[in-house]
């Protein structure tokens, strides 16, 4: 039978083996090319096919493993069949079947793309494996881990191209020469929305602050944090306004932050009274105060730990000046807290007799400082003398 056996040489012997391919288009009398065109797709079908089974078992495998490393190293393998099985089924395509010279190049330039885009997906799927693990264990990362896993797989992606063009013949000086004069251009207009960008990945990475935290700038704006963005973050005053602050004007900023690390806050109250009444007795008067106020679950005023009186800041330059300590649950109780306090403290002083001074001076003077104000004094008043004396005579004058 013609086309059953193909014969090569080898050192001077004669082999025979099997072809059914070219047996199969001798009886059915089509061209041989056309069978083995056929097989490459089958045989490309069979890899698709098996690829996306083993993924499929690869993928139940990592959510029976979840938040584990197994997790990890089955997600990673999920993706690696499909690519792989092709590969081996271009590298058989080429061997095994005799296909025409172009389709034959075609082959190889799939198995090049391929192999290329194996090497540069495999990293960047373990980055991304890895982001996605950190911001599962630390939630607060996941507005970081998700914008960087997708500029690494972006990355990757443009390497690959580049290589794969570079590969295929395409020269790409002029393109790297338009995109360089291209991007300086680009990042000299963008200068101030990159700097608010990459300021807002530290934010959200660092995470100084976070949402409906109370915070105050060092220039003065403070506010309830409502949004933190890619450009900027957003304040919510006690107005009720937003205030609108660039990111790179956040990342350089002095920031306090009332809500970290807890929101209770310590509440410090500077009282003034008179010299002479006795400390030991305003500051259990005013512990009494604070302590009752608390004993009434007022606002956000908290029981524990019990409020404290102490002589401090201590002797002012007319008043002992006292600092009652109180803790409230979160930064917006403080006000109704305070006032509250002051208005009870102003009213148990009064029922007490403690006196809450104005402030007052004592001028001290040299002695020849009080010689020349005496001079100055008789001076003023000799004159004054003489000027009656001398109305008196005019009034004497005969009209």
């Amino acid at each position: 039978m013609v086309g059953i056996f193909a014969e090569t040489v080898s050192g001077g012997v004669t082999h025979s083996r099997l072809d059914p391919l070219r047996d199969l288009a001798h009886l059915l009398r089509i061209p041989p090319a056309l069978i083995d065109i056929a097989a490459v797709f089958v045989l490309l079908a069979c890899a698709l096919l098996v690829g996306f089974g083993l993924g499929r078992i690869f993928r139940s495998y990592s959510r029976r493993f979840q938040n584990t490393w197994g997790e990890f190293f089955f997600s990673l393998l999920q993706s690696l069949p499909t690519p792989l099985l092709l590969l081996a089924a271009l590298y058989t395509a080429i061997e095994e079947f005799n296909l025409p010279r172009k389709w034959d190049h075609i082959a190889s330039q799939a198995i090049l793309v391929t192999v290329i885009a194996v090497l540069f997906f495999f990293p960047a799927r373990v980055i991304h494996l890895f982001l996605k693990r950190i911001s599962r264990k630390q939630p607060q990362l996941e507005r970081v881990t998700q914008p960087a896993s997708f500029l690494v797989r972006i990355l990757f992606a443009i390497v690959a191209i580049i290589v794969v063009l570079e590969n295929l013949g395409v020269h790409l000086t002029a393109v790297w020469t338009t995109l360089g004069v291209g991007s300086v251009a680009v990042a000299l207009a963008l200068q101030d929305t990159l700097g608010n960008f990459f300021a807002g990945l530290y934010i959200l990475a660092d995470h100084p602050i976070n949402l409906n935290d109370y915070i105050k700038l060092d220039s003065g704006q403070e506010g309830y944090v409502t949004r933190i963005g890619w450009r900027s973050t957003l304040l919510r005053t006690g107005q009720n306004n937003m205030v609108v602050v660039p990111n790179s004007t956040l990342a350089k900023a002095v920031i306090t932050n009332y809500s970290f690390p807890e929101e209770r806050l310590l509440l410090p109250i500077v009282v003034s009274v008179a010299y002479g009444t006795d400390p030991r007795r305003v500051e259990s008067i005013l512990k009494e105060i604070a302590g009752g106020l608390a004993q009434e679950d007022f606002g956000g005023l908290l029981r524990y730990p019990e409020p404290s009186a102490l002589l401090l800041p201590g002797f002012g330059p007319s008043t002992l000046d006292f600092t009652l300590y109180v803790q409230v649950r979160r930064f917006s109780d403080q006000g109704p807290v305070q006032s509250e306090l002051r208005n009870r403290i102003l009213a148990r002083f009064e029922k007490e007799g403690i006196q809450m001074p104005f402030p007052t001076r004592a001028l001290v003077f040299d002695p020849t400082t009080i010689e020349a104000l005496s001079r100055i004094a008789a001076e003023q008043r000799n004159g004054a003398e003489s000027g009656v004396v001398a109305s008196k005579r005019l009034n004497e004058q005969p009209g």
